[in-house]
């Protein structure tokens, strides 16, 4: 940790450089290197790998999760609330996916409960791939549809206000890989649709498949001065029109050429 630090160190003084920079914080950093870290970086973070001990125990005998790797992260939290120069700084973590046997309900939980406590920027996923001559050598890669999938439900908790009660997982605790978690909610929940595109919330729409924040904003100022009345008006505008066809009303009728709802298998 100190050898990081000379090096920001020489990279802000002697070679003023004013760019963005990111810092490992090492596992059990004391309280005095976290907050240099945090004066000279823009984000810093620890990698907790697991979402819980009894699963890093599985990938290392040496790391303490709680005492190691989530400390650090809960120092650099309250040095950042609790001191102005420092409240512009950002943290962030990463988990490998597939290696310790953990199911996506528990990184996910993890996830929630790190967004909430320390107010983590982003969260990062990593599919397990397996690498010659390690002790994980021959253990099964994780396909990278998984790590696809978690990656949607950061961005549904992040960007479209969804909580982990409204995610769908399989009889294995994981998210299901024939389809995105947004879809698969609006599957599930068919007394929320259709939805009436030209008096919906940005909420609401933020709800329908093929709609994201952008495309939402723009439909909430373009219907200030017309409606929408077909379909391929959400094409213009960014939105997927093919996805959000089945769950929408256009001034209170279906739109035309309805692609059928595939069935949900779990």
């Amino acid at each position: 940790m100190e050898r990081m630090l000379a090096t920001a160190e020489l990279l802000r003084g002697k070679y003023h450089f004013r760019g963005y920079l990111h810092l490992k914080l090492m596992p059990g950093a004391e309280s005095a290197a976290i907050e240099r870290a945090l004066q000279l970086a823009d984000r810093v973070s620890v990698n907790l790998e697991a979402p819980s001990s009894e699963h890093l125990a599985k990938l290392s005998s040496t790391k303490r999760y709680t005492e190691e790797l989530l400390a650090p992260l809960q120092i650099a939290r309250k040095l950042i609330e609790t001191k102005p120069a420092l409240a512009k700084k950002s943290m962030t973590t990463q988990f490998v996916v597939g290696a310790a046997g953990e199911q996506d309900r528990e990184i996910l939980t993890r996830t929630t409960q790190l967004y909430h406590d320390l107010a983590l920027s982003r969260v990062y996923f990593s599919a397990f791939q397996p690498v010659a001559d390690t002790p994980l050598d021959g253990h099964v890669p994780t396909p990278l549809v998984r790590e696809h999938r978690l990656y949607q439900t950061d961005f549904l908790f992040r960007k479209y206000g969804f909580a982990f009660d409204d995610l769908i997982f399989d009889a294995r605790g994981n998210l299901p890989t024939e389809a995105d978690p947004k879809t698969l909610w609006a599957i599930h929940h068919p007394q929320f649709f259709p939805v009436e595109l030209n008096r919906a919330s940005r909420e609401e729409l933020l709800r329908i498949p093929g709609i994201g924040p952008l495309s939402a904003q723009r439909i909430v100022q373009i219907r200030r001065a017309s409606k929408f009345l077909t379909i391929e008006q959400l094409a213009h505008i960014g939105a997927n029109e093919k996805r959000a066809a089945p769950f929408v009303l256009l001034a209170g009728r279906v739109a035309t050429h309805q692609p059928p709802l595939f069935k949900s298998t779990g």
